[in-house]
């Protein structure tokens, strides 16, 4: 919960640094900011993608299973390839 809040917080800073840097024509705290503000709506993105994962998980932990093997049999071909 207090993560939401901290990635709340860091966006609307973010979005101020922006705003700035467009008003002094600043490039570097226009860049800052907008990196921070989109570094923290793409924490929404994870979070909730997690989230999306356990709830359908829990839901159907066979179909978690299966899916989690599948993926480690990918990633074991994956890696063993040289």
């Amino acid at each position: 919960m207090f993560e939401k809040a901290e990635n709340k917080v860091n966006e609307a800073a973010g979005k101020a640094q922006e705003v700035f840097g467009r008003a002094t024509d600043s490039h570097d705290d226009t860049v800052k900011g907008a990196t921070r503000k989109y570094a923290s709506q793409a924490g929404y993105a994870v979070r909730d993608a997690a989230d999306t994962v356990r709830d359908q998980v829990s839901s159907n932990p066979l179909g978690g299973l299966a899916i989690a093997g599948a993926v480690g049999i990918v990633l074991g071909f994956l890696l063993a390839r040289k």
